[in-house]
């Protein structure tokens, strides 16, 4: 009987869609029909890219006049580029125009010129500034090198900004006695409960009695990922930390932390492992040597992977209403909704993840400073 239900409603699932999806089609005695023109699909995978990529503007939206004129609304970025023999050029990415026009014998690369001209797209990305002749063809015999206050770096230092201003404000409070004399109260309770937990989750069970020599650091890298997550997911901003050039650079600088705190035995066990039968360390060396680059590895590539993955999946969601709508727009309208509520079910997640992403990233850092200096006596009297 289930079964027959079951059969009786994907016909009627079936049918319900040809009906929707079938278009009449109305006889021609007038002559032959002309050619139609080709309508532009809606390209998820360019939406996508254009969020998660750097570029040389802030894009909010764009929209259609009645003349079918498309406008964009943006906010243009300075433009810091260098090519020999035409020295050092600055100007706001707006004279581009949205990569419509040339300036300076510089132009701006879209995915509706690589697509026109058919360029290859392992040398050019959407984005990129090229240099061009004075006929506006690209000239690839120059090479450019875009020193460009672009998106990602503007959004960085302007969240970096807030995060002092924030801190600046919590020390002046405590400078006045709240927080001492009395209750913290507001951002000053936030800050004071981050900060213990960090010092009591993070950095005491894994550095011991060197917990407050490593804290400041830790507070920084927890508190400084954690504002561009959370500003990251402001509509119309950029995913910083889902830019691989940001963790690489925070993994750098947790790798040269790691590497100032070992000491002899650190490099020992792993030279000279104790206990060790000799044809057992011809492997277990080298894979020892490749931990040591593998962790900062692992700390660039897990924040990279989880925020790009977040994001892209919020996008998809989105964009979903606008491939239903391209088939049918009744089917379109009647997507929304859904795709809509599990946005914002995923949204809220997101904020959880930019949370949890740091949090990882400062214990894996903690948890690898604390194995470069265990092992030695000082990590005894450190952990006793």
């Amino acid at each position: 009987m289930v079964i027959k239900s079951i059969k009786s409603l994907l016909v009627a699932v079936f049918s319900l869609g040809l009906l929707i999806f079938s278009t009449p089609t109305i006889a021609q005695t007038d002559g032959p029909k002309e050619p139609a023109k080709e309508k532009k699909i809606f390209d998820a995978n360019e939406v996508i890219f254009g969020h998660i990529m750097d570029a040389h503007e802030f894009h909010f939206l764009s929209y259609k006049d009645a003349e079918g004129k498309e406008h964009h609304a943006t906010i243009p970025l300075p433009v810091i580029v260098y090519a020999k023999g035409k020295g050092v050029s600055c100007f706001m990415s707006s004279q581009f125009h949205h990569g419509e026009e040339n300036y300076k014998g510089y132009g701006l690369i879209t995915n509706e010129k690589i697509d026109e001209l058919k360029l290859d797209r392992s040398k050019y990305t959407a984005g990129q500034i090229v240099a061009v002749n004075d006929a506006g063809e690209i000239d690839p015999t120059v090479t450019v090198y875009d020193f460009s206050l672009s998106r990602n770096v503007v959004q960085m230092l302007l969240a970096l900004t807030l995060l002092v201003v924030i801190l600046i404000r919590v020390a002046r409070r405590y400078g006045t006695g709240q927080g001492i004399t009395s209750a913290p109260k507001g951002m000053q309770n936030t800050m004071e409960t981050i900060v213990n937990f960090v010092n009591d989750e993070v950095a005491k069970p894994n550095l011991g009695a060197k917990s407050n020599k490593y804290l400041p650091y830790l507070l920084t890298v927890f508190l400084f990922i954690l504002i561009n997550n959370i500003v990251g997911l402001i509509p119309g901003t950029a995913n910083v930390t889902g830019n691989i050039a940001f963790t690489f650079v925070l993994a750098i600088i947790s790798f040269i932390v790691i590497l100032f705190s070992t000491n002899k035995h650190y490099w020992m066990h792993i030279i000279n492992p104790p206990g060790v039968p000799g044809w057992v360390k011809v492997i277990l060396v080298p894979v020892e040597i490749l931990g040591i680059f593998t962790k900062p590895f692992a700390l660039m590539i897990r924040l990279f992977a989880n925020m790009v993955a977040g994001h892209i999946l919020i996008i998809c969601l989105i964009s979903l209403i606008f491939i239903m709508a391209a088939l049918n727009q009744y089917i379109g309208w009647g997507f929304a909704p859904f795709s809509i509520a599990f946005t914002i079910f995923i949204y809220f997640i997101e904020v959880l993840v930019a949370f949890l992403q740091a949090f990882i990233f400062t214990i894996l850092t903690a948890v690898f400073i604390g194995q470069a200096f265990e092992g030695g006596h000082d990590a005894e009297h450190a952990h006793a």
